[in-house]
């Protein structure tokens, strides 16, 4: 039986939001699944990393008792050698516990995780890995960076600027002029963040100043998207390295007047959305999206080329934006851990919760083995030369 660590946690707005992804959505699928062995591996808000078991209990959190478990557990240590252990204290005085781990499940959402930093690590190591790879998540996860990429295939967005954070301390009317040749509605974005924390719709220009200062008190980058008219938003999980297998195009039920936040994501309880409708994790989608057959296929398509585009493997999920009367289809973000996996979604598609966090395992391992055929290492007589 194969042994799997699940990563969450970490130094991070979505900090939270990684904590039920880890425990609701991959470690009680996994486990159910009887084929793997799961530790849990949590990093707190200040970067320590801790093993243990308790660490599965969703209570711990929610009762504010995992402070005190922080102040008392071990941290743990990790070793490279020919692959990836765990390390910590046991209750033996001078004995340390070791757990040599098979493959990594990350759960961490945003900054310190998500972005590439942790897969940037199992890579060093050595260890097979759920989800996108190192420049996939660092690209996916700035959203700069991923609007430029797609720009370059030739993938429509609506039109945006950006700029750091430091320019709008020292030189704010340079930020406002930049700004000042798109269309109201306005989204104000850091760069770098998901669950749409820092996020603020602009509808005239008196916002303006209040939502950038909001956005760059999260990030040192903030992009600033135009809105669309006659607005429908679609977001579309994709799962696969080299064949891609796409779920159901699921589509936000809040008005167009309304702004989709973290709020009415996470915390509204689907108040929002309408009776009658297929509804996701929170309630708040339709599950397929209400579009023609045509339009459907065509945003469908545009998600499958920015997954391709941007290098995604594993999973990632791709937001759109379509214009219901132009019927144009536009690219807004890439997720590249879509939160709770969008379990919600692929249940819809066909797929049990178990089915997918063990597809996803198949697939680490599948490029794992893929990876392993290229050469690394290169022998010279450069070093004889001195």
């Amino acid at each position: 039986m194969k042994t799997i660590a699940v990563i969450f946690g970490s130094r991070s707005a979505e900090h939270d939001v990684s904590i039920v992804t880890a425990i609701a959505s991959i470690i009680k699928p996994l486990e159910l699944s009887g084929r793997y062995k799961v530790e849990p591996v949590y990093i707190a808000k200040d970067g320590s990393w801790y093993w243990d078991q308790k660490l599965k209990d969703i209570k711990l959190f929610q009762s504010g008792d995992i402070a005190d478990f922080i102040n008392r557990a071990p941290k743990t240590h990790i070793l490279f050698d020919e692959g990836l252990t765990l390390v910590k204290s046991s209750p033996f005085a001078g004995r340390k516990m070791y757990r040599k781990i098979d493959i990594v499940f990350p759960a961490t959402h945003g900054t310190h995780g998500e972005d590439g930093e942790l897969m940037g690590i199992l890579e060093m190591a050595g260890v097979p890995y759920v989800g996108c790879g190192v420049v996939a998540s660092a690209i996916a996860m700035d959203k700069v960076l991923a609007k430029q990429v797609t720009k370059a295939e030739n993938i429509p967005s609506t039109p945006w600027v950006w700029f750091k954070s430091s320019e709008l301390a020292s030189r704010p009317e340079k930020a406002l002029q930049a700004v000042s040749g798109l269309k109201y509605p306005l989204f104000v974005k850091p760069a770098h963040l998901g669950s749409s924390i820092g996020i603020t719709k602009v509808d005239s220009k008196d916002q303006l100043m209040n939502a950038l200062e909001v956005a760059a008190h999260y990030d040192d980058k903030v992009i600033v998207e135009q809105g669309v008219d006659n607005l429908v938003e679609v977001t579309l999980p994709i799962m696969g390295n080299d064949s891609l297998k796409p779920a159901m195009l699921e589509q936000p039920l809040t008005k167009p007047e309304d702004f989709f936040d973290f709020e009415t994501k996470y915390m509204q309880g689907g108040k929002k959305g309408k009776s009658g409708a297929k509804q996701g994790a929170q309630g708040y989608s339709k599950i397929p999206a209400d579009l023609s057959k045509e339009l459907y296929q065509k945003a469908e398509k545009l998600g499958l080329d920015v997954y391709r585009a941007l290098g995604c493997e594993g999973i990632a999920r791709v937001d759109m934006l379509i214009d219901s009367k132009t019927k144009e289809v536009y690219f807004n973000e890439v997720n590249p851990l879509p939160g709770g996996l969008y379990a919600h979604n692929w249940r819809e598609a066909g797929l049990s919760a178990v089915e997918l966090v063990t597809r996803l395992v198949d697939l680490a391992l599948e490029r794992h083995q893929h990876k392993q055929k290229y050469t690394t290492t290169f022998s010279t007589n450069y070093l004889k030369q001195f």
